[in-house]
């Protein structure tokens, strides 16, 4: 297995990074999986009994330390695929919450994603080949009251991605964005209780990893998982900004 490079998974422990992580065990790629979380040795040993070689990494990737000790582990080995895919959600009033956990979704969503992404880009660049998988959004395309930091987040992911697919193509380099809506994941739940979002039919994670794993293959530059979703996308880029506003802000805001 090791002549394919590692495949590389934040946020690797649970939802669509895990199940990216068993599509990687199961095309032969060595696994690194990092998260911050509890179920980290959980996830890596259920990977273990599928047949992997994987390595677990603990490290909080929404500060420069947990970025740099992520890189220090990677150091000198071929990457062949690199999934960003770690991040946070935030629900609830923005002046209702609070600025650590605010600042906490930016570092991790914004800042230390695109320091990620710059590292491995450099790597692959030296390489002369690789594949990334950047987990955006749908919710990148509309405004978001109620989830006004992460939507944004996602917009500045989706964003990023475009741009660096067009950059990369001269190095044989791809990056593909993963743009799902409505997921069965712990994530999606953060901040929606009690909501009409929270009660909406979700995707499974499986299906939206395989949608993600397959785009990057294929080296397109993005991929909206499901048919209901494609149609939000088409929606919130033909609707006024203001009626995609009023129905978000119904959908996220609690109902008590």
């Amino acid at each position: 297995m090791a002549d394919k490079g590692l495949a590389v998974i934040t946020g690797g422990s649970s939802g669509i990074g895990y199940q990216l992580a068993r599509i990687a065990v199961e095309e032969g790629y060595p696994l690194v999986i990092c998260a911050h979380g509890d179920e980290l040795e959980q996830a890596a040993e259920q990977l273990r009994r599928l047949g992997g070689t994987v390595e677990a990494l603990r490290a909080d990737l929404s500060t420069g330390h947990g970025v740099e000790a992520l890189w220090s582990h990677l150091e000198g080995r071929e990457i062949a695929l690199f999934f960003a895919n770690a991040g946070l959600a935030l629900g609830d009033p923005f002046v209702a919450q609070n600025w650590d956990d605010i600042a906490e979704r930016i570092d991790l969503n914004v800042k230390q994603t695109t320091s990620m992404i710059h590292k491995i880009g450099r790597v692959m660049r030296a390489q002369g080949r690789g594949r990334i998988l950047v987990t955006g959004s749908i919710a990148g395309q509309v405004p978001g009251p109620y989830n006004a930091v992460y939507n944004a987040t996602k917009a500045y992911v989706n964003g990023l991605a475009w741009a660096l697919a067009d950059e990369f193509k001269e190095n044989g380099v791809t990056i593909t964005c993963l743009m799902p809506g409505p997921t069965d994941t712990p994530i999606y739940d953060k901040g929606l209780e009690d909501t009409v979002l929270h009660d909406m039919p979700k995707i499974d994670a499986g299906k939206v990893a395989r949608s993600g794993w397959d785009a990057m293959m294929e080296g397109k530059v993005d991929v909206v998982p499901d048919p209901a979703s494609r149609l939000v996308s088409l929606f919130s880029g033909l609707t006024p900004k203001a009626i995609t506003t009023r129905l978000h802000e119904v959908g996220a805001k609690r109902r008590t």
